[in-house]
C-alpha cells in the first residue's frame, strides 16, 4: 500500500506511515513512565536542575509523539489525494483511449457519454489534457468545442521516425 505525502507530493510506503504511529506510541510512553516516576521521586520540584530535567525526560518525548502522531495523522489524510489523482488518470486514459478510436478528436458530450461522467467532469478532464498540451481546442462551424489530439492523429507515421540525430 502507498500513500503521498502532501507537504513534497512523494509517495509513502504503508510501512513507513505505520513506524509514525508506533513510534508516537512508543514515545507517548516513554514520557508517561518518566512522568510517573518524576511524580514518585522526592526531588524539589521547583529547582531549576529539576525542571530542566523534567523537560528532558518527560517533555522531549511527549513532543515527539505528538509531532509523529500528527504526522501520522497527516499522510492518513494522503489517501484522499492518492484517490483523487488516481481517479483523474484514470478518466485521462480513458479520454486518451477513446481518442485513439475517434481518429484524435473528441467532443466533452462524447467523453461524458462514453466515460459515464458529468458534461462539466469531461470539460474538465479534457482541459486538463490541454493544459498540459496534449489536446488542442477546435471549433466547428456551430461552434462546438472540439478537443484535438495531434499525437494520436499522427500515430501512422510513427511507422517512419527516425533517431533524432538521423534526421
Amino acid at each position: 500500500m502507498i500513500q503521498v505525502d502532501q507537504a513534497s507530493d512523494r509517495i509513502l510506503p504503508y510501512d513507513s506511515i505505520m513506524s509514525r504511529l508506533f513510534g508516537a506510541g512508543a514515545l507517548a510512553a516513554i514520557a508517561l513512565f518518566m512522568l510517573t516516576g518524576f511524580l514518585g521521586s522526592d526531588l524539589d520540584r521547583d529547582a531549576p536542575a529539576s525542571l530542566a530535567a523534567f523537560a528532558l525526560v518527560v517533555g522531549l518525548p511527549a513532543i515527539g509523539a505528538v509531532l509523529l502522531a500528527r504526522g501520522y495523522l497527516r499522510d492518513r489524510g494522503g489517501q484522499t489525494a492518492r484517490k483523487e489523482l488516481l481517479r483523474q488518470q484514470t478518466i485521462e486514459s480513458g479520454i486518451l483511449r477513446l481518442a485513439i478510436a475517434s481518429e484524435g478528436r473528441l467532443t466533452a458530450v462524447e467523453v461524458a457519454a462514453q466515460l459515464a461522467l458529468t458534461p462539466e467532469g469531461a470539460t474538465e478532464a479534457l482541459d486538463r489534457l490541454a493544459l498540459r498540451g496534449q489536446a488542442e481546442y477546435e471549433v466547428t462551424d456551430d461552434g462546438v468545442i472540439v478537443y484535438g489530439f495531434r499525437d494520436i492523429r499522427n500515430l501512422g507515421g510513427k511507422d517512419t521516425a527516425r533517431g533524432v540525430l538521423d534526421a
